[in-house]
C-alpha cells in the first residue's frame, strides 16, 4: 500500500494534469488554478504565461498572482499594475498586496487606502497591515483593526491587542489575548504571559510557557525560566537556560551565570560571564565586576568597573564607587558619587550622604538625606531620624520611625523602640500593653545579638525569679563583649554560690571598664586577704566611676591603706 505522501503526490499530479488539459482548451479557470499551483510549487517560468493568458480573460485572482509572481522577480512596478487591477475588481487580497507596496515605498495615504480597502473586505492580514500603520502614527483607530485581526486568529494581532489592553490596566482580558498568541507559538506572547502568571505567584504555569517560548528561541523567556529553576533549587538546569540565553545576547542571563559561579568559588569563569554580560550591552556586568574585583581585594580594578558602571548611570555602581573612595580616605571625590546615586533614587547613597555629612558635623544636611532614604523604606536611616525625633522630644515621631527601622530588621531600632514603650508603661497606669509590646521588642533585638536587649532581658527574668533564664540572656551578651552582661551574670553566679566564676566575669567586665565590676573585684580580694589587689582594684575603680563608685572606692582604698601601713 502506497503511503500518505505518495498518495498526496499522485492526488496533485492528477489535479495538476486535469487543469493543463483544460486550459489547453482554453479554459480561463482553469489557467488561473495551474498557474496558482505552479507559483506556489515555485515554477515561475512555468506559472507566467497561464496567469498572463488568465488575465487576458479577466480573471481577477489572477491578475493578484501575477502581481506576487512579479514582485518575486523583482519587478516591483508591474505587479503594482496587476495588483491594482486586481483590487479595483474587487480583490482584497490584491488590496492588501498593493497596500503592502505604497508603504514600502513611503506613500502612506496610499498604503492606507488600499489596506483599509483590504480591512473592510474582512481580509486578516490587510486589517492588520492596516493596524500597524495607524499604530505607527499613533492613531487610535489602530486597536480597533488589531482586534478584528486577532478575532479571525492573527497571532501578531493578539499580542498586539494584549499590549494595548495591558497598557490601560485591563489585566484580565491582556491575559487572555496573550494567552490566544502564545497557543499559536507568538514566543514574546508566551513570555509575557508567564511574566504576568510568575507575578500572581502561579509559578507551575509560568514555567509552562517561558519553556515554550525559550524552545522557540525567545532568550528572555529562557533567562527568566532559569530563575524559577533556580528558585525550585534546580541549579544545573538553571545555569543550562542561562547559559542557552546568554550564547543568544542575553546580558541578564549571562550575570546570572556569573553570579552563579561567583558563589560557587570560580572567579575566573564568573568573570568571563560578566564581560560577556557587558559586551551585550548590560551595564550591569561592569558593577558585577566592580564587585567581584572588589571581594578579591582588587581595589584599583574595582574602582575602575565602578566607574564604567557608574558613568552609564548605574547608580549603585555611582553608589559603591563613593564607598570605594570613601575607604581610601578620598571623602572629596565621594561625595559627588553619592550625590549622583542618591538623585537617581539610590536608597543606599542617600543614606551614606547622610552619614558623611553627619560625620562633618552638619546634622541639618545629614538630616535631609536620612529623611529621604528613610521615606524610601531604609531602616538604617529610619533609625537616625528617629533618635534626631527623639532628642527633639517628638516621640511619637520617633515610635513611628522606629517601627519602621525595627520592621525593616535593624535590632538596635527594636531596642529603642522596646525602651520608649517600656518607659510610656511606666509612666501611665493601666499601660500595661505597653509593657508587654516592649518585652516583644526587647526578645527581637536580643534574638538578633543587641546585647542591651539581652541585658533587659535578663533584669527582667530576674526580677521574675527565673534565674536560669536570666543567666541565658546575661551570658549571651557578655560573651559578645556586653560588660554589663558580664557584671551582672557576675552578681547572679554570686548569688548562686559560684563566686570563683563570678570573679571571672567581673574581671572581663572591669578591664572593659565597669566600675562596679572593679569594686566588687576589690571587695572580693580584700575578704580574701589579697589586700594589694584590692587596691589595684581600688583603682581602676575610681578611674571608671561613676561617682559613687569612685568615691566608696576612695574609702576602701584608705581602709587597705591603714592596714597594709600597720
Amino acid at each position: 500500500m502506497p503511503d500518505e505522501d505518495t498518495l498526496a503526490l499522485r492526488e496533485e499530479a492528477e489535479i495538476e494534469a486535469r487543469h493543463r488539459r483544460a486550459a489547453e482548451r482554453g479554459d480561463p479557470g482553469a489557467m488561473s488554478a495551474l498557474g496558482t499551483l505552479l507559483l506556489r510549487r515555485g515554477d515561475l517560468d512555468g506559472a507566467e504565461p497561464f496567469l498572463r493568458a488568465a488575465v487576458q480573460h479577466g480573471d481577477r485572482a489572477a491578475a493578484n498572482n501575477l502581481g506576487l509572481l512579479l514582485h518575486q522577480r523583482g519587478c516591483a512596478d508591474e505587479a503594482a499594475g496587476w495588483w491594482r487591477i486586481a483590487a479595483v475588481a474587487g480583490s482584497a487580497a490584491a488590496a492588501h498586496a498593493l497596500g503592502r507596496h505604497y508603504r514600502e515605498r513611503g506613500d502612506e495615504p496610499g498604503a492606507e487606502y488600499w489596506l483599509r480597502q483590504a480591512a473592510e473586505s474582512g481580509h486578516v492580514l490587510g486589517a492588520y497591515a492596516l493596524a500597524d500603520l495607524l499604530d505607527h502614527r499613533r492613531d487610535g483607530a489602530a486597536e480597533r483593526w488589531f482586534r478584528a485581526a486577532a478575532e479571525h486568529g492573527h497571532r501578531e494581532a493578539a499580542y498586539r491587542l494584549a499590549r494595548f489592553c495591558d497598557a490601560r490596566g485591563e489585566n484580565h482580558e491582556a491575559e487572555q489575548w496573550f494567552r490566544q498568541a502564545a497557543a499559536r507559538r507568538h514566543r514574546r506572547a508566551a513570555l509575557r504571559l508567564g511574566n504576568l502568571l510568575e507575578e500572581r505567584g502561579e509559578t507551575k504555569e509560568a514555567t509552562h510557557w517561558y519553556l515554550t517560548a525559550a524552545r522557540d528561541g525567545e532568550a528572555k523567556a529562557a533567562c527568566a525560566l532559569g530563575f524559577l529553576l533556580r528558585d525550585a533549587g534546580d541549579l544545573d538546569q538553571a545555569a543550562t537556560w542561562w547559559r542557552r540565553a546568554a550564547q543568544a545576547g542575553d546580558g541578564n542571563a549571562a550575570n546570572a551565570l556569573g553570579a552563579l559561579h561567583a558563589q560557587e568559588g570560580e572567579p575566573q569563569t564568573a568573570e568571563r560571564w560578566y564581560r560577556a554580560a557587558l559586551e551585550a550591552g548590560d551595564i550591569n556586568g561592569a558593577y558585577n565586576l566592580g564587585l567581584l574585583c572588589a571581594g578579591q581585594g582588587r581595589a584599583p580594578q574595582a574602582e575602575q568597573w565602578y566607574r564604567k558602571a557608574a558613568y552609564a548611570g548605574h547608580r549603585e555602581a555611582a553608589n559603591a564607587l563613593a564607598v570605594l573612595l570613601l575607604q581610601h580616605g578620598d571623602a572629596e571625590g565621594a561625595e559627588p558619587w553619592f550625590s549622583k546615586a542618591a538623585e537617581s533614587g539610590s536608597i543606599d547613597a542617600a543614606f551614606n550622604l547622610g552619614i558623611l555629612y553627619a560625620g562633618r558635623d552638619e546634622p541639618a544636611a545629614a538630616r535631609v538625606w536620612y529623611d529621604r532614604a528613610a521615606a524610601a523604606g531604609h531602616a538604617g536611616a529610619a533609625l537616625q531620624v528617629a533618635i534626631a525625633l527623639q532628642h527633639e522630644g517628638d516621640h511619637h515621631g520617633a515610635e513611628r520611625h522606629l517601627r519602621c527601622a525595627a520592621g525593616g530588621g535593624s535590632p538596635d531600632a527594636a531596642f529603642r523602640l522596646g525602651a520608649l514603650l517600656d518607659a510610656r508603661a511606666r509612666e501611665f497606669e493601666g499601660a500595661e500593653a505597653f509593657g508587654d509590646e516592649a518585652a516583644e521588642w526587647y526578645e527581637r533585638a536580643a534574638r538578633q545579638g543587641h546585647s542591651r536587649a539581652q541585658v533587659r532581658l535578663g533584669m527582667t527574668a530576674a526580677k521574675c525569679g527565673d534565674i536560669e533564664l536570666a543567666a541565658h540572656w546575661y551570658r549571651l551578651a557578655a560573651e559578645a563583649g556586653s560588660r554589663n552582661g558580664a557584671f551582672n551574670l557576675g552578681l547572679l553566679l554570686a548569688r548562686e554560690g559560684s563566686e570563683p566564676e563570678a570573679a571571672l566575669w567581673w574581671t572581663r567586665a572591669a578591664d572593659a571598664g565597669h566600675g562596679r565590676a572593679a569594686l566588687r573585684l576589690a571587695l572580693l580580694s580584700a575578704r580574701r586577704g589579697r589586700l594589694a589587689d584590692a587596691q589595684t582594684w581600688c583603682a581602676r575603680a575610681v578611674a571608671c566611676g561613676p561617682a559613687e563608685v569612685a568615691e566608696r572606692a576612695t574609702r576602701l582604698t584608705a581602709v587597705l591603706t591603714s592596714e597594709l601601713t600597720a
